[in-house]
């Protein structure tokens, strides 16, 4: 006779439950600090820094929420289970509460490597216990995401039922562990199998997600209705209608290495200062030459455009889309 446990797993398969969100909401607030857990899937194998979905995640909150947030750390390898990641962290030594937000994304190295979903669960418990205490035990501190099927891509295609319906065990576990723990569960598996529809989903290496595909966990990250977003109180609610005004003169924002004034809106005066106030740069006059940010540090700046008819302020971010 099959077990109970075995008989969730059948029916889950079976009726194709779609997981949505479990257990309550997750705040997320000015300044953002994210330290982002997991494997392949977190590190971005095989696309660039800049579109694994942490980095991709932090640049879009500033855009989308006008919400700053440092370079995400990510405590993330290739090839890692549950175990490995759950050493990596504690030899980490990570002081509690030097985050404000945490992701965790793992679990599909313990489906490949033959492990069983029954000793998923109390690792995975484990995990979430060990991210809540550097959270200061605040689970709205904490967002979880589902296992992407790699079933659904050129290198598993020829495997696919048996990947997808061990995923789907798996996913079943972590939906469970969850909803046990009040923790925010976030399903982007459906999104994984659009992989062999559009090939542009999936990474040059054939089994990873593209950065495209990354931009869509972000999107739904970003839908969803139980996150809370918090904006410094003490900025003008209009900030980005002037970013936006702003961009005809300077450009990008944010941005990692040089930043350009638009010569071709006509001369205007520039100031930057940093988050201290401290003036990093001035031009009396629009210049075509970049300006060369190497030496500036990470973080949050000020600028003041000043033109013959009006001035803007607003605050740029500088991001250097990397691992800390």
């Amino acid at each position: 006779m099959k077990s109970s446990y075995a008989n969730k797993i059948f029916l889950l398969v079976l009726m194709s439950i779609t997981i949505e969100t479990y257990g309550q909401s997750v705040v997320i607030e000015e300044r953002v600090k994210l330290l982002a857990l997991g494997d392949s899937y977190t590190i971005g194998q095989s696309v660039a820094e800049s579109e694994r979905w942490p980095v991709q995640l932090i640049k879009e909150l500033y855009e989308q929420k006008n919400i700053t947030g440092d370079e995400p750390r990510i405590i993330a390898t290739t090839g890692w289970r549950t175990d490995q990641l759950k050493s990596a962290l504690l030899q980490a030594n990570i002081e509690q509460g030097s985050f404000n937000l945490i992701s965790l994304l793992i679990g599909v190295n313990n489906q490949f490597q033959a492990r069983t979903a029954q000793s998923y669960k109390p690792e995975l418990e484990e995990l979430i216990s060990l991210a809540l205490n550097l959270v200061n035990g605040d689970k709205t501190k904490l967002l979880v995401l589902s296992i992407p099927d790699y079933g659904y891509t050129p290198f598993g295609q020829s495997n696919q039922a048996s990947i997808s319906a061990g995923i789907d065990a798996f996913n079943f576990v972590k939906k469970e562990v969850c909803e046990e723990n009040g923790i925010l569960f976030i399903d982007i598996t459906d999104i994984s199998r659009l992989g062999l529809a559009q090939p542009d989903l999936v990474a040059g290496d054939r089994l990873h997600p593209s950065g495209k595909m990354y931009a869509l966990w972000v999107e739904r990250i970003l839908q969803n209705e139980n996150i809370t977003y918090i904006q410094n109180p003490i900025l003008n609610v209009d900030e980005k209608k002037k970013n936006e005004e702003a961009s005809r003169y300077l450009y990008p924002n944010p941005f990692q290495h040089y930043l350009k004034q638009n010569e071709n809106v006509g001369p205007f005066q520039l100031t930057i200062v940093d988050a201290n106030g401290k003036k990093v740069f001035y031009d009396e006059n629009t210049s075509s030459s970049p300006i060369d940010t190497h030496t500036w540090a990470t973080g949050l700046y000020f600028y003041q455009i000043q033109t013959s008819s009006e001035t803007f302020f607003g605050r740029l971010l500088k991001f250097r889309n990397g691992i800390n």
